[in-house]
């Protein structure tokens, strides 16, 4: 059960440990999200969260977005070793359904789960 939580040491806290992530990515993108990965040195994946009010204005969209990524990577984080993550969601994200944002979701995160350090 404790892994279906979201603590703060699974979040990318510091504008550094973002920089970090956007300096070398690897990356997968489709029409609703880019993930943006690299490896770090904690052994524990981490997730940043960029959902801009330009692809999302309304909060409500911007919340249900950040919402369902925090989902998705909870329940995928045990795969993900240790990488941080940077999910940027698109404006054509807010169009379909949660069900497909999270099968979309799920598709990242076994792609870069996959690749290499």
């Amino acid at each position: 059960i404790s892994d279906r939580r979201f603590p703060r040491s699974a979040r990318l806290l510091s504008a550094a440990d973002f920089k970090r992530v956007f300096d070398g990515p690897r990356r997968s993108a489709d029409r609703w999200f880019t993930v943006l990965a690299v490896s770090n040195e904690t052994g524990r994946a981490r997730l940043g969260l960029a959902i801009s009010k330009k692809q999302a204005r309304r909060a409500v969209d911007r919340n249900r977005l950040k919402r369902l990524i925090r989902e998705s990577f909870r329940s995928q984080r045990s795969q993900l070793d240790d990488s941080d993550l940077v999910v940027m969601a698109r404006s054509a994200a807010l169009s379909i359904t949660n069900a497909q944002l999270r099968a979309s979701l799920q598709r990242h995160f076994s792609k870069l789960a996959g690749s290499g350090h």
